[in-house]
């Protein structure tokens, strides 16, 4: 097929590259023009601008947008609604929220497009290994782009498939990914409490090892944390600061309103934003409380 990739930052770039070594066209079209470079480098077409790549693309066009949710996305979106043609397909591959992937696609669909949401991991790795896709959308419109989604799959039969419809392979991200902040904080306590156990003197790194195989823990996520481990044991030079895409705050957020209780994805939610509060008043007021009603001791600042 011949398909246009909006946005060629990492995973962008790769996935057009992984589409080109399938015998796709691609045209490329980013903001930054050495990222067009890059891709062009490795097969693709350049554009300039989204009216130079719609040019290029022949009807029935897809066009598969690759950049951070929220504006970049919106505005992205509204773009291609005023150059495509009814039949076209326009397909977000981004962490968008699926409340917006579904106004989306009716906005879209009065114009006679298609709005396909791909909820798609693989990360940096997607390249060599291919990306998880979750699907959402026409079923006739995702039949039409199979090949794009087999080619970007790990294998033709596995790693993707259709969700339902509009918003649900977004929403299937989303949860996917409350799960992977739940899995994550899991091995950083459990690694935490083997490392602060100074009498083994234990080897984080080989322990992580000796799990990957046939442990009930092994996991894709436990080969990583290996790999991290063996390069730098202490975590040296790495602040204590965990950023979050959003998905996990939605993920909670849509747990509260469908009365459903998830608390291990909340408190890893929780302490991803604890992480980032270096100066924290809530554990010096604690402190102080302390020290007010048993005269505990109080640690003095450095400084």
């Amino acid at each position: 097929m011949k398909i246009g990739m909006v946005g060629l930052g990492r995973m962008g770039g790769n996935m057009t590259t992984r589409l080109l070594r399938g015998g796709h066209a691609v045209v490329g079209f980013a903001r930054h023009r050495e990222e067009v470079a890059a891709v062009v480098a490795h097969g693709a077409t350049g554009a300039g601008s989204l009216e130079e790549l719609v040019a290029q693309l022949e009807p029935p066009r897809a066009v598969w947008i690759m950049v951070p949710a929220g504006d970049p996305t919106e505005q992205t979106v509204q773009a291609l609604a005023g150059l495509l043609q009814a039949g076209d397909a326009v397909i977000d591959g981004g962490n968008s929220n699926y409340k917006d992937t579904m106004r989306r696609a009716a906005a879209l669909r009065a114009r006679g497009l298609h709005f396909v949401d791909s909820g798609t991991s693989g990360g940096v790795w997607g390249l060599a290994e291919g990306y998880s896709l979750m699907i959402g959308g026409d079923r006739d419109a995702v039949e039409r782009l199979r090949p794009i989604f087999e080619t970007l799959a790990p294998a033709k039969d596995r790693g993707w498939g259709h969700m339902g419809p509009s918003g649900s392979g977004h929403y299937v991200k989303m949860i996917h990914n409350g799960i992977e902040y739940g899995m994550m904080q899991a091995y950083a306590e459990g690694f935490s409490v083997l490392k602060h156990k100074a009498e083994f003197g234990l080897d984080l790194a080989q322990i992580a090892e000796v799990w990957r195989t046939g442990s009930v823990v092994r996991s894709w996520l436990l080969d990583l944390t290996a790999r991290a481990l063996a390069e730098n044991p202490a975590m040296e030079g790495i602040a204590p600061y965990v950023s979050d895409s959003g998905e996990g705050r939605w993920t909670v957020a849509e747990a509260i309103d469908l009365d459903v209780p998830a608390p291990v994805i909340t408190l890893s939610l929780i302490q991803r934003l604890r992480s980032r509060d270096a100066e924290s008043y809530a554990d010096r007021l604690l402190a102080a409380m302390r020290n007010q009603f048993g005269g505990h001791a109080i640690k003095k600042a450095e400084g």
